[in-house]
């Protein structure tokens, strides 16, 4: 099987490198092989001369935007630039440790899961601001008061699917909702998500955070929304819903 690792990065030059030698010394189940791909989401910092230096590597493939356009066109981005039959969501930064994609992916692999959320609040989060804590717990608990979702973490970054799931979808995100667009469609197509714990080392705004209060604004506003949107414009042949401002990414 072939994982692919999404890797959405903006103004990330200074732990970029770090994080890429975790992710392609972390160990997968067996069976498995990685690709790496880095989306540059027009970064004004080093981080497009960083990612010089992985020109021709076999493993790491970076497309670089000119424009920042937010994390969730980043990912889509990476979608399309994707051969994997597994598909995951990695952060550019060193919050989250690579060293948990076994416990992510093997749920898939073994085919006993599509879809594996890594959940931070499992293993027990220290160091988490307070309102980031909050707008997780509203958000993780909208989520299952809309969808019947049943997990304990709806914003985290490790999200992992099997190809076919994503290929269903017709993803409309920008910045930070792609969490909770994903959550809400995978629902209403009637898959099932898997948690298994993680680790998770918090960061401030000081040492490069990016998500703001008016983020979490938005993913709750797209919970909402796709609870009542039709599930036939969750197709990537239907026409698109209003919202956005880049094109759609369709697989």
């Amino acid at each position: 099987m072939i994982v692919s690792i999404i890797i959405p990065v903006y103004n990330e030059a200074l732990v970029l490198p770090m994080v890429l030698e975790r992710v392609a010394n972390a160990p997968l189940p067996d069976g498995c092989v990685k690709e790496i791909i880095v989306v540059n989401d027009g970064s004004t910092d080093a981080t497009r001369e960083v990612l010089e230096g992985y020109a021709g590597s076999p493993l790491i493939i970076v497309h670089d935007s000119p424009v920042n356009f937010g994390k969730g066109a980043a990912i889509r981005l990476g979608l399309t630039k994707a051969r994997g039959d597994i598909l995951l969501i990695q952060d550019g930064d060193l919050e989250y440790d690579p060293m948990d994609y076994q416990a992510v992916l093997e749920q898939i692999v073994s085919g006993k899961a599509d879809v594996v959320f890594g959940s931070r609040f499992l293993k027990g989060v220290r160091g988490m601001r307070k309102r980031n804590w909050i707008a997780n717990k509203i958000l993780t608990y909208t989520a299952n008061l809309l969808f019947g979702a049943r997990i304990t973490d709806q914003a985290t970054a490790y999200k992992a699917f099997r190809r076919e799931v994503i290929k269903r979808m017709r993803l409309a995100c920008v910045r930070f909702e792609f969490c909770a667009e994903v959550t809400a469609k995978v629902r209403r197509l009637g898959y099932r998500i898997h948690e298994v714990p993680i680790s998770y080392n918090p960061r401030g705004v000081l040492e490069g955070k990016k998500i703001r209060w008016q983020d979490g604004v938005q993913a709750l506003f797209t919970l909402i929304r796709y609870r009542f949107a039709p599930l036939a414009s969750f197709s990537p042949a239907a026409p698109r819903l209003e919202g956005g401002s880049t094109p759609a990414v369709s697989r």
